[in-house]
């Protein structure tokens, strides 16, 4: 090789490596690896990563692999914990409606409810107004006080008469569910909704929602056209009714006199998903025996759409979630790496924990938290990362459950350098992601996120709006919070910090009352609610309840599942006594229990 050839070659191995110097894999948390993370779950490969998905499979795979590359161990099956999860809720073959000997098609004229009973029905119906049966101080409305609907067929408008109100007394009595809930109490059979004119003009059928329980009867939203033909004997419109009832604001029910027919069936599909959970053993002999558990979900809303929990729903396109969540589990993966490259890092084990489902409402971390072969006891704290991927100079890092541990405080501020980062710190154990389901089974837990933005939820969530620098911060502050929580000599003692039952979303209502209950969100018990846990000094543990009490009534009424138990604690007041029939081992106790 002529000497010019020979120094131009040398030139170019000498750049070629001054490139890619900066991207070769480093024990440290890196821009790069970040990056390479992040674009790769937020690609457009993955597809936005929804629960159950070809690209929710990729990323358990991808996580799976990176973290067994950095000597992590499966904790569970090859390092998956498999479950199912309702994909979609289908209509079945059998759903019909017979109306004055007429046949009725499903989806033109009628459709049942997601949560309805598969079951027939034939009787008289009864129109029951707005189905309420309010006995408030300031509020009173019964449609059933002067009406038997014992073995028949309801009707009811849905909504209420102040649709165009954010904020009414009626709202918290206005869901479908409830309405349908309510008229069984008084002994329907089945009900059919009917939405007025001036509540939804066009009169379309919803796609069927999922996660609704049955209501125990067959329940049918039906269109105003077959309302108006079981009405006609009266000589009365549902138009009219609306308009009676929202200007009088008094119950108006009557027998139609006409008897209905029909059958009703839901199918609900599943798909398998899974979480990944991989452990590194800790150093410490006697230590490793316990866990730091480190999590982050790797789902998201996929092409989005009506009902996905998108924000832009009327646009069906890949939501990347790129800060929700790929910017966690990037960083998840890369605090692995670091811990795995310093073992003196780490007395405790470190597991972690990638979930799916959590966009479906925590159902990846609920089903880790019930896995039987995992003891929670063992676990010292866990730390969740939740969309740390839009930290700012004007911005701060948000850390909540550090009431849940007394000395979280004191080991945050020691992990962070205050005049470079600001914080905002919140007590409270619960919050929309997966650390409140261990912080429902007595873990300590802290949640770090950099926080929500206008691009949340949308296709707009992409990898390159990322603050990758931002994030680099945040892991070096996780890290430090992660290795102290690890090497600790003595292991957290728990603290309640907040509620363990969060209102529901989207409903502006007054407080109600609460037993001061911990119940079991993720269905586990059939035919009843669990108490997971009962809070020392609210009401349900004054009048005796337990933890792990099942509760099947109140006030004599049945409790099902956990939508049964929100309205019937509805019902409640401050101050009313109550008894609750629950199940003890196999054994039946009635609690008087005051509010």
């Amino acid at each position: 090789m002529k000497s010019s050839k020979k120094i131009a070659f040398i030139l170019l191995v000498f750049i070629a490596f001054s490139f890619t110097k900066g991207r070769i894999k480093s024990p440290e948390v890196t821009v790069d690896e970040l990056k390479k993370h992040v674009s790769y779950l937020a690609s457009e490969e993955l597809k936005g990563r929804r629960t159950g998905t070809e690209g929710d499979s990729l990323a358990a795979e991808y996580i799976r692999n990176d973290l067994k590359g950095n000597g992590f161990n499966p904790l569970v099956d090859q390092g998956f914990q498999r479950y199912r999860v309702t994909d979609k809720i289908i209509l079945g073959p059998s759903n019909s409606l017979i109306v004055g000997g007429a046949a009725f098609k499903p989806e033109v004229d009628f459709v049942p409810f997601a949560f309805s009973e598969n079951n027939s029905f034939n009787a008289e119906v009864v129109f029951a107004g707005y189905g309420f049966a309010i006995n408030e101080d300031s509020l009173k409305w019964n449609d059933y006080s002067d009406t038997d609907v014992k073995g028949k067929i309801v009707m009811i408008l849905r909504a209420d008469p102040e649709i165009e109100k954010t904020t009414s007394p009626y709202i918290k009595y206005s869901r479908d569910r409830d309405k349908v809930l309510q008229a069984r109490d008084m002994g329907a059979i089945a009900v059919l909704l009917v939405s007025g004119q001036l509540f939804d003009p066009d009169d379309k059928f919803e796609p069927l929602a999922k996660g609704q329980q049955s209501v125990g009867i067959p329940a049918l939203r039906i269109s105003r056209k077959i309302a108006n033909m079981i009405l006609e004997s009266g000589k009365v419109t549902v138009e009219e009714l609306e308009k009676k009832l929202n200007d009088l604001r008094k119950p108006m029910s009557f027998a139609t006199g006409l008897s209905v027919s029909g059958h009703s069936d839901v199918i609900q599909t599943t798909i398998p998903t899974r979480n990944v959970v991989m452990v590194l053993p800790g150093s410490d002999p006697v230590l490793k025996n316990e866990y730091v558990v480190i999590g982050a979900h790797f789902d998201h809303l996929g092409l989005g759409g009506v009902g996905s929990g998108s924000r832009v729903p009327d646009t069906v396109a890949v939501h990347y979630g790129a800060d929700d969540n790929a910017s966690g589990v990037g960083m998840m993966l890369e605090l692995a790496e670091k811990l795995a490259a310093h073992p003196e890092s780490h007395r405790r084990s470190i597991v972690v924990a990638a979930f799916s489902g959590e966009e479906m409402g925590t159902f990846g971390s609920k089903k880790f938290v019930e896995n039987q072969n995992f003891d929670l006891k063992k676990v010292d704290a866990m730390v969740n990362l939740d969309m740390v991927g839009r930290l700012t100079d004007s911005t701060k890092l948000q850390i909540s459950g550090v009431g849940t541990a007394e000395p979280f405080r004191k080991i945050i501020y020691e992990s962070c350098d205050t005049t470079k980062m600001r914080l905002a710190l919140s007590n409270e154990g619960n919050g929309p992601s997966d650390h409140a389901s261990f912080y429902g089974k007595d873990v300590p837990v802290l949640f770090l996120t950099s926080g929500a933005h206008l691009d949340y939820h949308t296709p707009a969530d992409t990898w390159d709006r990322i603050n990758y620098d931002g994030m680099v911060k945040i892991s070096d502050v996780a890290y430090r919070i992660i290795s102290d929580l690890a090497n600790s000599d003595s292991k957290l003692i728990f603290k309640e910090a907040g509620p363990k039952l969060s209102s529901g979303r989207g409903i502006s209502r007054r407080k109600g009352v609460s037993l001061g209950i911990m119940p079991d969100f993720a269905g586990n018990t059939k035919n009843g609610l669990r108490a997971d846990q009962v809070t020392p000094g609210r009401p349900a543990a004054i009048g005796g309840m337990k933890k792990g009490d099942i509760i099947i009534s109140i006030n004599g009424k049945s409790v099902n599942n956990i939508q049964d138990y929100m309205f019937r604690l509805n019902q409640l007041k401050h101050g009313e006594t109550i008894n609750v029939e629950v199940l003890r081992g196999s054994k039946k106790e009635v609690l008087l229990i005051q509010l």
